[in-house]
């Protein structure tokens, strides 16, 4: 435990302090001096500081102090239970190493979702229903469900306020010989507004051909970048202009999937190196500094997935073998940019998050709180 958590909880058990201050200075105090990672230790001290932790006003006030932290949340299928379970990734005060904690008072229905981050909410757009989880209280509730039915289709906010929601709709329906049906599916754009909480009308592409299946999705600079699974060509969607584009070979040439934005530059890791693509510049390169070890500890892995982890930093997940264990690794990775345009990264942490790592679906979401 840190030395400032230390003098605050015995501050805060201190009968003649704490009770005696006003309810918005005390906010005051957690908002500004206590980590949202010691937030769980805190509030066991009592129950007063158990519902403040759990009060919008506190994260109203860090917010309006220019306070955020980032927090990472899991969504891991379980080979095992065949159950999706939602997790955050929590760092121990007594070592400072990071865990998978599962949060158990967020129920998922289906294993099959997108999930985006929009404040301190994530939504969630599965095969059954949609909802959006309240990351500071840990609660759930429903929303409109996507008016029509899209299938094969990515999510991901804009202005951090609208979602937009990509994938194949149904636009006509034809009666063939025999009287049999055929459907017409489309290229289709929907959005929805988190501020009305209303869907926006389908945008459909009508020449959009670009097989069925995306391998993974990032914004930049407002814009969506798009990676097709089946013919490995990136699009690009410009909301603003409602225009798609095919993006230039550059972007072609690397099959990014698991991939981050941090600072407006896609990273993403090839089970060789971490890669960087600079959609400025148009151009890709290699995350130097980062050694052997990087490459020593993703060696044989199965997966791996970058997620935004705050200013200039990412945390990057990967499964593999070790000890004879499935298990899921996160390196926490700082980030700089130097003179000329080279990037460095230093590894901060390495950690085992979670030993049995028997899961055939992950994701990864990354929310400022």
């Amino acid at each position: 435990m840190s030395e400032l958590m230390e003098q605050f909880l015995a501050l805060s058990v201190s009968p003649p302090l704490i009770p005696s201050l006003p309810d918005d200075v005390t906010v005051d105090i957690v908002a500004a001096r206590v980590p949202i990672n010691h937030y769980p230790a805190l509030s066991r001290v009592s129950k007063s500081f158990r519902k403040l932790i759990a009060s919008p006003t506190l994260y109203k006030r860090r917010s309006q102090l220019g306070i955020t932290q980032h927090r990472v949340y899991a969504v891991l299928h379980s080979r095992k239970t065949r159950a999706s379970s939602f997790y955050i990734l929590h760092r121990k005060v007594d070592d400072c190493s990071n865990r998978l904690v599962v949060v158990r008072s967020i129920t998922l229905k289906s294993s099959c979702g997108n999930y985006v981050p929009v404040g301190s909410k994530v939504y969630v757009f599965n095969d059954l229903d949609a909802l959006s989880i309240d990351c500071t209280s840990h609660t759930s509730q429903s929303i409109p469900e996507i008016p029509q039915r899209m299938a094969y289709k990515v999510v991901n906010v804009v202005d951090e306020k609208k979602i937009y929601v990509i994938g194949d709709s149904v636009c006509h329906v034809v009666k063939e010989k025999g009287g049999m049906l055929r459907e017409t599916w489309k290229k289709a754009v929907t959005v929805f507004d988190t501020e009305t909480q209303l869907w926006e009308p389908k945008l459909v592409k009508e020449d959009m051909f670009v097989g069925v299946l995306w391998s993974d999705s990032v914004v930049m600079d407002g814009k969506i970048y798009m990676k097709d699974y089946s013919k490995g060509n990136s699009f690009v969607y410009e909301p603003d202009e409602r225009k798609w584009e095919l993006m230039d070979e550059v972007l072609n040439s690397k099959a990014w999937e698991g991939a981050c934005v941090v600072d407006n530059v896609l990273y993403y890791h090839d089970l060789r190196a971490l890669r960087a693509y600079d959609p400025k510049q148009s151009c890709w390169s290699v995350v130097n500094g980062l050694g052997d070890f990087l490459v020593a500890k993703t060696a044989r892995s199965r997966w791996c997935h970058a997620v935004n982890y705050g200013e200039k930093k990412l945390a990057l997940f990967f499964h593999k073998n070790h000890e004879g264990k499935e298990v899921i690794f996160c390196a926490e990775i700082a980030l700089e940019r130097r003179q000329g345009g080279e990037i460095c990264g230093q590894m901060e942490s390495c950690d085992v998050v979670i030993e049995d790592g028997l899961f055939d679906m992950v994701k990864f979401v990354s929310v400022s709180l």
